[in-house]
């Protein structure tokens, strides 16, 4: 099940009250992004496309948190709406590399749920579109991949496992582009202009 595109747009400006940043905009150009592809993929739905991706990070709401307790947070507040489809995206866009990415003994409750659920998922084509999205659009615009991946490494430095996702990525995007018969470039406004633009890496205000 899904909110309506006018309910999940009010959804984010509830959330931009609770917790004001960049995560905003980044999630209405992963939207956007979703929207713009879906519509050149056969059998895709571009509106639940963009219902997904502008709320993929709607657990942010709680506040500026890591990649675990922001995938948990937003999954359990979608299923407590009833918006399931978009709490399995709030749970799969942080982990491209599905099982590979959760190989490790969890220590938190969310890290327990997230890994089992993570465990036990099958990607559609949502998922994928998302978690590629994702890397394509930040708050100022759209960008390519390489840029995107300079831009959070910037931000959080090198992790384990980030090449193998960098790889994953490029692996969706050429899945997409055979789909669409084009590059998904070709439907990111002015992706060449915000490509070359170097804003510094946000982070949060220190409490």
């Amino acid at each position: 099940m899904l909110p309506s595109k006018n309910e999940a747009e009010n959804e984010l400006k509830i959330a931009e009250k609770l917790n004001p940043g960049p995560w905003i905009k980044h999630s209405v150009n992963t939207g956007i992004a979703a929207r713009n592809i879906a519509q050149k993929v056969l059998g895709m739905n571009s509106e639940k496309a963009y219902i997904v991706g502008l709320l993929h990070d709607i657990g942010r709401r709680v506040g500026f948190v890591n990649t675990p307790r922001h995938v948990y947070e937003g999954y359990k507040y979608c299923m407590q709406r009833g918006w399931d489809e978009v709490a399995k995206v709030c749970m799969t866009h942080s982990y491209l590399l599905m099982k590979d990415a959760v190989d490790y003994e969890p220590q938190t409750i969310e890290e327990k749920e997230i890994k089992l659920f993570i465990e036990n998922c099958r990607c559609d084509d949502y998922d994928l579109l998302i978690q590629m999205c994702d890397s394509l659009a930040t708050d100022y615009g759209f960008v390519i991949l390489e840029k995107r991946f300079v831009d959070v490494t910037r931000r959080y430095g090198i992790m384990e496992n980030y090449i193998k996702g960098w790889e994953k990525a490029f692996e969706i995007k050429e899945y997409f582009e055979n789909k669409m018969g084009c590059s998904v470039y070709d439907v990111l406004p002015d992706i060449g202009k915000t490509t070359l633009l170097s804003p510094k890496p946000w982070k949060p205000a220190a409490k």
